[in-house]
């Protein structure tokens, strides 16, 4: 049984720090525990995977799958209950998890290494094939602080999946690297699992889920809901969310502020009018509405559209387009306009991912609101109709030469 209380979040060394030298100097008493309302993370949680499992934790946001990973890899404890590891954990929660911004690649690989219980002899056999994979040779003498998020992944991956873990656990962080990277990172956790070790793996992408996993387990509200093999419990998470709380509009949940986040959002129109339902000839906006508190250098958006198996049917970056639009945003609220044209999606249900970060991630808070708006496209007007299969609706010219 695993079983977490407590709404207060893991705190590392580097934030005690500076909570302490901040109550020095403004003279303010810090927080006790007592402030922080009693909230179920994980209630009575119990499961057993074997070794060379490829497991998929999925669930909506909220449901508790990064709560249960980080007590997994013993970053946090669980209020009752207890946890049984046989093998050493390597874990991949965050960007740069466990990375020194200050220090170089080169130096954070054996950093690294070293807080994942290896020898130097270790790190430095695996050291070339560590660097060939993240593909960040060029700048493994810069400080990691100046890496983007997708170079902060390829280098932190690389360092987890190499040094032999029995354990290897990720989460979603794999969603900021590109495409082919996605998929190399899939091929090693296969390699990984081909070798008798275990892999825990939380996405939203169900095709990356099906290619990797054998296993998987639903969380719900904290709650283990089954545990499976992949299809059937992919079914019932996949049916569960068609009766979900997303909606054509989206307003942020919480009051606690960040330096950036995402204050509101909506499905319009071409008039900017607020929709969940379209015509597959009509064009499909996005408008977000993006709060800055405190200005954060090389902040750039993330927006992956998906259908109703999680299957990423589009996928773009604010850097795509130079110049990226929220580089340089100032202190206040900006609304953004990501239009899809029309014919682009073919007819179904389609959910709205929304992730927000920047090269200096880990000295500002940014957002990452994940899901945030659901709409639909129909087609009654076209002669196939809704017997388009494609999961485009791209309209092709047949000129005749």
């Amino acid at each position: 049984m695993i079983r977490h209380e407590g709404r207060e979040r893991y705190v590392a060394l580097r934030d005690v720090v500076s909570n302490k030298a901040k109550s020095l100097f403004s003279g303010k008493r810090e927080l006790t525990s007592s402030a922080y309302e009693e909230f179920k993370a994980l209630d009575d949680v119990s499961f057993t995977i074997e070794q060379g499992d490829r497991v998929a934790i999925v669930g909506r946001n909220g449901a508790g799958k990064s709560t249960l990973l980080k007590i997994l890899s013993r970053i946090t404890s669980p209020t009752k209950g207890r946890i049984i590891l046989d093998g050493r954990v390597a874990s991949l929660l965050e960007v740069g998890t466990g990375f020194h911004p200050e220090l170089s690649g080169r130096e954070n690989i054996f950093l690294n290494g070293s807080i994942l219980g290896m020898s130097k002899a270790e790190i430095k056999s695996k050291f070339d094939e560590i660097v060939a994979f993240s593909e960040v040779e060029r700048f493994l003498d810069t400080p990691v602080k100046r890496y983007s998020s997708g170079m902060y992944v390829r280098l932190a991956f690389a360092v987890a999946a190499h040094l032999e873990p029995e354990i290897l656990v990720v989460d979603e962080v794999l969603a900021v690297g590109d495409a082919a990277f996605q998929k190399k990172c899939i091929g090693k956790m296969q390699d990984v699992s081909k070798s008798g070790r275990t892999v825990l793996f939380v996405s939203h992408n169900m095709s990356a889920v099906r290619n990797l996993c054998n296993k998987a387990i639903l969380l719900q509200n904290g709650k283990l809901i089954v545990q499976d093999e992949v299809e059937p419990v992919l079914e019932r998470y996949l049916a569960s969310n068609q009766t979900g709380q997303l909606t054509g509009n989206y307003t942020r949940p919480d009051k606690k502020q960040s330096d950036v986040m995402l204050s509101s959002a909506a499905v319009v129109d071409a008039q900017g009018e607020e929709r969940n339902a379209f015509e597959i000839i009509e064009q499909v906006g996005l408008k977000l509405n993006l709060t800055c508190n405190k200005p954060v250098p090389n902040l750039y958006g993330y927006v992956v559209v998906k259908n109703s198996n999680e299957e990423v049917i589009i996928e773009s970056d604010t850097k795509d387009l130079p110049p990226n639009a929220l580089d340089g945003i100032t202190e206040g609220n900006t609304t953004f306009l990501l239009t899809i044209p029309a014919n682009t999606l073919s007819v179904g249900e389609y959910t709205v991912y929304l992730s927000f970060s920047s090269s200096f991630a880990a000295d500002f808070s940014v957002e990452t609101p994940g899901d945030v708006l659901r709409f639909a496209i129909s087609d009654s007007i076209t002669e196939r109709g809704h017997n388009r299969r494609s999961y485009t609706s791209v309209l092709l010219n047949w000129q005749k030469k």
